[in-house]
């Protein structure tokens, strides 16, 4: 793997297929009760958030110290991540202290230029681009669920935000047909789109957008959800639920994909916008199970940086 972890744009398909391999086989060593492999003995991670967490704090916080490791953790009011001093600067500090770096952000310039600014391991826990530990969980799921990548295909309906954009290039890796349904002007970064179509022509994956919800699930193996607003968008809120009426992922919308389908959503969720109670605690729902799998692949993308 390369030294750092910004995007999955940064693995190539066997990275990420090693990436989970390990993942699974950590999951099933923490379920046997079996000691935890120390990859990170003696070594002090720093984790900056500059945006609230439940899911990545904890999950990287306790991969951390299950893999020997000291985590410690960095708000953005004991920092001032860009305003007290430069991005760069803090880098170059932590790096005399610590062994690495996870930055949960808001602009993915801020873990690129961080990254750029020291010799030590940057893994990406966020930025409104893009979300890759998320994608890589889903990758795990898909793996336990389904059993396989080529072939599957993945309707993601909502936002085309930093989620969508990493679950897509993990589609585009892993050779799986993905389907965006989303209300006009709400489309991928085109920056990103033309990346994923590039690695989409490798893999013989595919990318669609359509803004008919039903159209998008008709063949869907998964269907995937994300809030219509995300941290940073609260102005937007409004405006937001009157564009994405109609893109709900209910038991109507579930209905209309192939029997069997998978649901799941990044988290946290909004009930009773853009998913229904009665969808996300179904039997379909692995959302769950996708959360759980946030610790074991962070865990898995820890190691290797580390190996």
């Amino acid at each position: 793997m390369n030294k750092d972890l910004l995007s999955l744009f940064d693995l190539s398909e066997k990275d990420i297929l090693k990436t989970l391999s390990l993942a699974a086989q950590i999951k099933k060593e923490l379920k046997q009760g079996k000691k935890t492999r120390q990859a990170l003995a003696g070594k002090v991670i720093a984790l900056i958030f500059e945006k609230p967490s439940l899911r990545t704090r904890v999950t990287f916080e306790t991969g951390v110290v299950q893999l020997g490791g000291h985590p410690i953790y960095l708000d953005n009011q004991s920092i001032g991540l860009g305003k007290r001093e430069s991005t760069a600067d803090i880098a170059r500090n932590l790096e005399r202290w610590v062994n690495g770096i996870v930055i949960r952000t808001f602009a993915q310039k801020t873990v690129e230029d961080m990254a750029s600014a020291v010799s030590i391991p940057v893994i990406n826990a966020l930025s409104d681009t893009f979300h890759p530990c998320q994608a890589l969980a889903t990758g795990l799921t898909i793996q336990e669920h389904l059993k396989k990548f080529k072939g599957i295909t993945v309707a993601f309906v909502g936002d085309g935000n930093n989620v969508a954009a990493s679950l897509f290039i993990l589609c585009a890796k892993l050779g799986m047909h993905a389907v965006l349904a989303c209300p006009k002007g709400y489309e991928l970064d085109k920056k990103v789109e033309q990346e994923v179509l590039r690695s989409a022509k490798q893999s013989g994956a595919s990318l669609k957008t359509t803004n008919d919800p039903v159209r998008a699930v008709k063949d869907a193996d998964l269907i995937y959800t994300d809030v219509w607003a995300s941290m940073g968008q609260e102005e937007e809120i409004k405006q937001r639920k009157q564009d994405f009426a109609g893109f709900q992922v209910n038991s109507a919308l579930v209905s209309k994909a192939k029997k069997g389908c998978l649901v799941s959503h990044c988290l946290p969720a909004h009930r009773e916008e853009e998913i229904t109670s009665e969808v996300l605690d179904s039997v379909s729902s692995v959302t769950l199970d996708e959360a759980e799998n946030r610790l074991h692949v962070q865990k898995a993308v820890l190691s290797l940086l580390f190996q």
